[in-house]
């Protein structure tokens, strides 16, 4: 039985907020509603003229983006998380279970990026580059799955309570975290970000509800 402090909400309780929140969000991007735009750009050229200024920063935030919170590293932390699950617990489905949500995760936001094509913000002095479109953040939506999905894991498992606040801070900070360079370096607009967060708190909360009926 878990305790207390690991006790997550319902699945059903959150999927639907989420889902049409990011439905809400989608649809105001998709149409280009101007106040989200006009927010949008004053955030933005806000923050690109503070990166352009604070150079120890903005280096650091490049550091953090390309190496830290990589998708691509985030990734690897999910195979390790596969490999304990199958070498210390012979859990295969649970395995591929993770890898299948890692991967729906992944679809998704590909296919949102090529079906609305927004164009990412454009600077005379870029601090930074990036490519593809920019909705949604991929960094912001893969760092929300998988610090997600490792987190209902600790829970699964019944991590003891230093475990279980030293991942959650680690959790916050980065998901929080990848979200602020990526606005902060120039490559998205904060509505990128904020879908990329909702997307992939949906996909985590989907994923862990078909498990759960899955094992019932």
């Amino acid at each position: 039985m878990s305790t207390p402090y690991l006790r997550l909400p319902t699945t059903r309780r959150t999927a639907l907020p989420l889902a049409l929140c990011s439905a809400l969000l989608l649809t105001l991007v998709a149409v280009e509603w101007r106040p989200l735009i006009d927010l949008d750009e004053r955030i933005a050229r806000t923050t690109h003229r503070w990166a352009v200024e604070e150079h120890g920063v903005t280096r650091v935030c490049r550091i953090l983006t390309d190496w830290v919170w990589d998708p691509l590293t985030l990734r690897l932390v999910c195979a390790v998380a596969m490999g304990w699950l199958v070498w210390r617990r012979a859990a295969w489905w649970t395995a591929l279970w993770l890898a299948a949500t890692c991967a729906l995760g992944t679809v998704l936001q590909q296919s949102l990026k090529a079906l609305l094509d927004r164009p990412r913000p454009v600077w005379p002095d870029p601090v930074d580059s990036a490519h593809y479109a920019a909705f949604p953040s991929g960094h912001a939506m893969t760092a929300t799955v998988v610090c997600g999905l490792l987190l209902w894991l600790l829970h699964h498992y019944d991590a003891g309570r230093a475990v279980w606040r030293t991942a959650v801070g680690l959790a916050v900070i980065s998901v929080a975290g990848v979200g602020l360079t990526r606005v902060w370096l120039g490559v998205h607009w904060p509505s990128d970000v904020l879908g990329g967060w909702l997307l992939g708190a949906l996909v985590v909360a989907l994923a862990v509800g078909a498990y759960e009926r899955w094992r019932a």
